[in-house]
């Protein structure tokens, strides 16, 4: 949702440096800081066969 929304020039044109720092957290949640994490978008978490 945030790339959808940042990618519109009226919102392009308003964010200012302190409104990119506030989204950092949402952007870098992702980073662990204790050792390496792939992230591969093309593949889904099976979350049925999880819970079972």
């Amino acid at each position: 949702m945030l790339q959808s929304v940042l990618v519109e020039p009226k919102w392009t044109g308003r964010m200012t440096p302190d409104d990119y720092r506030g989204l950092t957290p949402l952007i870098y949640s992702h980073v662990n800081p204790y050792g390496r994490f792939d992230l591969d978008l093309n593949s889904r978490i099976d979350f049925g066969r999880l819970a079972a």
